[in-house]
Formats: structure tokens, C-alpha cells, sequence
């Protein structure tokens, strides 16, 4: 077993979507070989209904697949081929656009007004990006959990972990998507397939992925009002972790416990031609799915 170190980390950065969506986004938008099979994340956190009630009203996808994994509130969704749906506390949607689907997502507040929730990219490979649009929809209490000696917690959204395998079947790239609770003074080791890039974020409480060996993080010398400081480096909330190869990660808590999610998939190594929601592979491709919105023919009939 060889352990994944940190090749990079990051913060998310605040931006707006939709009709108005406050958000941060993890990434996207940019270098589309750093996180290959992903695209793009999004963490949709917010209290306060003004910043996210709006939505993200109809709009096109081709030639990906969003993941929609909801922790908070509801999210109601629809399409241009009828389908309807809610997505509640715990719920996750595995969207594959494929050919081509215009669709609406509008974001609910629970009784308090929280909304939380995250959006995932992944790209499709050339072969089957104009396969047929295809919903799944899981329901939270279908989402395995396991709950470990120490106190770890991991919910199994898709991929094997730990001997149980995720609801979400059938996507090209094999990737693992998982949600981590690791309790306060812990150390734990996860494992990756070691063929897939690899990422980690941060949505509460902090943690040390750099070195197993060292108890509590690494050690940083820092400056601060003229004097040095020696802190521990710890990723906290909204952190991006991305790890090089290897099969295994560490991660390791202080005082207070970390909860993150851990995603993983097979690179496609296929060039990328991207436009917002639409991804293809030449830019001959992207300028006639463009062409298509344009004139109607965007959706294609179902067979």
C-alpha cells in the first residue's frame, strides 16, 4: 500500500449562478486535466432564502453527468422530457444529459431556512456522450453507511467501499463518491483505487492529510507581529484537497473531528471542447450542439 500525498490545496471561491445562486465553487472552469474525469464542483451553502431561493431556472446540459448530493433543505427539479422530481435531506441525483436535456433545479430552505448541498460535474466519454438522458434518483435512507470501531462514519454514495457498494450504478468513469465523519484526535486511512485521480473537500471542522507520521498535521513556521509562530497545517471548511498516486489516504484530527467528501474516478484523457453545461470533445461538436439550442433541435427523441 503506498499513501497519496497532497499535490495541491485550495479554498472555494464565492460566485454566483442560476438566477441569483449564492455559492462557492470548489473548481471549474479551468484546466480540465487537473480533476479529469470531473469538471467542475459546486458547494451550495447558504441561511438566508434571498441568496438561493431564485435558482437555477431551465437551462441545457450535453455531454456530461451531474451529481447533486443534497445535505440540507430540498431541491425540486424538472425537464424538458416531463420528468419531475424532490431531492430531500440525505437525497442524491445522478444525471447523465447525454444527447442533450433542458432542465430547472430550484433550491427549498428547511424549516429554518438552511439549504446545503453540492454539484458535481463528470464528463462523459466521446463513445457515449449522445447516449440516451437518464435518471437516478436515491432517496437518503438508501445510501449506505458505515460506521467504523473508532467512530468514522462514511456514507457509500457510489463505488465499493469497505465492503459495500453505493445505489448509483452504470457511470463510465468508476468513481467513488463518499461522505467522511471522522471523529475528534483520530487517525485514519481510506482507500483510493490507485488508477483513479483522487480529491478530498472540506465541509467541517479541519484535519491534516499531508503526513501519517506526524500526529496533528505538519509543522509551519509562520511570522506574525514580528514574532514566529510554529502552528500545525490543518484543511478546514471549504478546503480542496487534491492527492497524487498511490492507493491509500491519511487523514488525521485534532481537537475537533472533520467531515468531507471523497471522490475518485478513472481519468478519460479525452480532449475537451467546453461551453458551460455543454462538453464535447472537438470544437466541430460544440459549435453544432450550440447551433442546435439555437434552433430547436437540442433535444433529441427518445428511441
Amino acid at each position: 500500500m503506498t499513501f497519496r500525498p497532497v499535490k495541491s490545496t485550495s479554498t472555494a471561491q464565492p460566485t454566483m449562478e442560476g438566477a441569483g445562486v449564492h455559492l462557492h465553487r470548489v473548481f471549474g472552469f479551468g484546466d480540465p486535466d487537473e480533476s479529469d474525469p470531473f469538471l467542475l464542483l459546486d458547494d451550495f451553502r447558504n441561511d438566508d432564502p434571498a441568496l438561493y431561493s431564485k435558482g437555477f431556472p431551465w437551462h441545457p446540459h450535453r455531454g456530461i453527468e451531474t451529481i447533486t448530493y443534497v445535505l440540507e433543505g430540498k431541491v425540486e427539479h424538472g425537464d424538458s422530457l416531463g420528468n419531475r422530481g424532490l431531492l430531500r435531506r440525505g437525497s442524491v441525483q445522478w444525471m447523465t444529459a447525454g444527447s442533450g436535456i433542458l432542465h430547472q433545479e430550484m433550491p427549498k430552505g428547511d424549516v429554518s431556512g438552511r439549504m446545503h448541498g453540492f454539484q458535481l460535474w463528470a464528463n462523459l466519454p466521446g463513445a457515449v456522450k449522445m447516449t440516451e438522458p437518464r435518471y437516478q434518483d436515491i432517496q437518503g435512507s438508501d445510501v449506505p453507511e458505515i460506521i467504523d470501531d473508532d467512530g468514522t462514519r462514511v456514507k457509500i454514495i457510489i463505488g465499493k467501499f469497505w465492503g459495500k457498494t453505493g445505489p448509483v450504478d452504470g457511470i463510465a468513469a468508476e468513481p467513488m463518491f463518499v461522505d467522511v465523519s471522522v471523529p475528534p484526535n483520530t487517525r485514519k486511512v481510506l482507500p483510493v483505487d490507485a488508477y483513479s485521480n483522487a480529491f478530498a473537500y472540506v465541509f467541517a471542522g479541519s484535519g491534516s492529510f499531508r503526513d501519517a507520521s506526524q500526529p496533528i498535521g505538519v509543522r509551519v513556521e509562520k511570522e506574525f507581529r514580528g514574532e514566529e509562530l510554529n502552528i500545525r497545517d490543518m484543511s478546514g471548511n471549504r478546503t480542496l484537497v487534491r492527492f497524487d498516486t498511490g492507493d491509500e489516504i491519511s487523514v488525521t484530527t485534532a481537537n475537533e473531528g472533520i467531515r468531507f467528501l471523497l471522490i475518485s474516478g478513472r481519468p478519460l484523457q479525452e480532449p475537451v471542447a467546453w461551453h458551460g453545461p455543454i462538453v464535447m470533445n472537438t470544437q466541430a461538436e460544440l459549435m453544432q450542439a450550440i447551433k442546435e439550442l439555437n434552433n430547436g433541435t437540442f433535444i433529441k427523441s427518445r428511441h
